[in-house]
C-alpha cells in the first residue's frame, strides 16, 4: 500500500513538472519559429495546463480503464470550476473584461452538452472521438480568429501573450520539449497504476478514483496558474485558464480514449457526474449574468468551494 501511495504521489509530482517543461519547451520552440505570441498564448500555453489530463486519459484508456479516463475528464472539469475558480475568487474577487472570454464560456457549455449527448448511449467509440476532435479544432480556430480581431482592446489577449517565453535559445527549448515528452508518459503510468491499486485496496470503482484523486491531482497546474494570475491581477487570464482547460478537456481529452480504445462507460458517468459537470459549467455564466457586473466575488467563490466539498464527500460515501 505504501509503495502504491508513493507511486501515486511521485507520479503526480513528476506529471505536473514534466507537463510544465513540455509546455515551456513547445511554446519557446513555436516562438523561435516565428509563430505569433497571440496564437501560442491561446493554444499551447492556455491549453497546456491540460497536458496531465491528456496523458492520464490516454494511459488509462490504453490500460483498459476507460471509466478512469472519463472520470478524469469529468472530475477535472468539475474541480476546475468549483475548487480552482472558487479558491481564486476567495483570494480576490475576479472581474471579467475580456470579450473573447465571454464568447469562450458559452462554447464551453455547448461542448459539455455535446459530450453528454455522445455519452448517453453509455458507449464511447471512434466516431464519437472524431466528432469531439473536429469540434475542438473548429472551436479553437474560431476563438483564435476572434481574439486576433480584438487583440488591441481585449485584456486577456495581452495577458496570454505575456505568458509566452521569450529569448529562449532553440537548443534549450528543444531540450525541455524532449524532456517533457519523455517524462509525461512515465509519470502518467506511475500515477494511474498507483491510483488503480489504491482504489482496489479501498474498494473504490475506477470511475470514482478518476473523479477524485486523479482529477484533483491533474488539476494542480491550473490551480498554480490561477493563484499566480490572481496575485498579478490578471483576472481574465485566471478565468481563461479554467474555461480553456475545460474546453480542451471535454472535447480534445475526452476524444483521446474514444479514438484509442473506445468501449462501454459507466451509467453514473453519463448520468450523475455529467449533470454535475453541466451544472458547474453553467455556473460562471449564471453568476456573471445574474450580477450584471461581470464579477465573481468571495461569496460566489465560497459557494463554489462548498459544492466541491459536497460532491467529493458524496462520491466517497456512495463508493461509486
Amino acid at each position: 500500500m505504501l509503495l502504491n501511495l508513493l507511486m501515486l504521489l511521485g507520479g503526480l509530482m513528476l506529471l505536473v513538472w514534466s507537463a510544465d517543461r513540455f509546455v515551456y519547451g513547445a511554446a519557446a520552440v513555436a516562438r523561435n519559429l516565428g509563430l505569433p505570441p497571440l496564437i501560442i498564448g491561446l493554444t499551447i500555453v492556455s491549453m497546456g495546463s491540460s497536458a496531465p489530463e491528456a496523458m492520464v486519459a490516454t494511459t488509462a484508456a490504453m490500460g483498459g480503464y476507460l471509466d478512469t479516463a472519463v472520470g478524469n475528464v469529468v472530475g477535472s472539469n468539475i474541480a476546475n470550476i468549483t475548487l480552482i475558480l472558487g479558491a481564486t475568487a476567495l483570494l480576490r474577487p475576479l472581474v471579467v473584461g475580456s470579450s473573447t472570454l465571454m464568447k469562450e464560456m458559452p462554447l464551453m457549455l455547448a461542448g459539455t452538452v455535446l459530450a453528454g449527448y455522445l455519452m448517453q448511449d453509455l458507449f464511447l467509440d471512434f466516431t464519437d472521438g472524431v466528432i469531439l476532435m473536429i469540434t475542438f479544432l473548429m472551436v479553437i480556430g474560431t476563438l483564435t480568429w476572434a481574439a486576433w480581431r480584438s487583440r488591441e482592446s481585449d485584456p486577456m489577449v495581452a495577458e496570454s501573450e505575456a505568458e509566452v517565453p521569450d529569448d529562449v535559445p532553440m537548443l534549450h527549448a528543444v531540450l525541455w520539449l524532449l524532456v517533457g515528452m519523455a517524462l509525461l508518459p512515465l509519470a502518467s503510468n506511475l500515477m494511474v497504476d498507483g491510483a488503480v491499486y489504491i482504489a482496489k485496496w479501498f474498494g473504490l470503482s475506477d470511475l470514482v478514483i478518476g473523479l477524485t484523486i486523479i482529477a484533483v491531482g491533474t488539476s494542480l497546474p491550473e490551480l498554480a496558474a490561477c493563484v499566480a494570475g490572481v496575485l498579478k491581477n490578471e483576472d481574465d487570464l485566471v478565468i481563461g485558464n479554467v474555461v480553456g482547460s475545460n474546453l480542451f478537456n471535454i472535447l480534445a481529452v475526452l476524444a483521446l480514449p474514444a479514438l484509442i480504445a473506445g468501449g462501454p462507460i459507466s451509467e453514473l458517468a453519463a448520468g450523475r457526474d455529467f449533470y454535475v459537470m453541466l451544472g458547474t459549467s453553467l455556473a460562471p455564466l449564471l453568476l456573471l449574468w445574474l450580477k450584471r457586473s461581470r464579477t465573481i466575488g468571495r461569496v460566489e467563490g465560497a459557494l463554489l468551494l462548498v459544492c466541491f466539498i459536497a460532491y467529493q464527500f458524496s462520491l466517497f460515501t456512495q463508493a461509486g
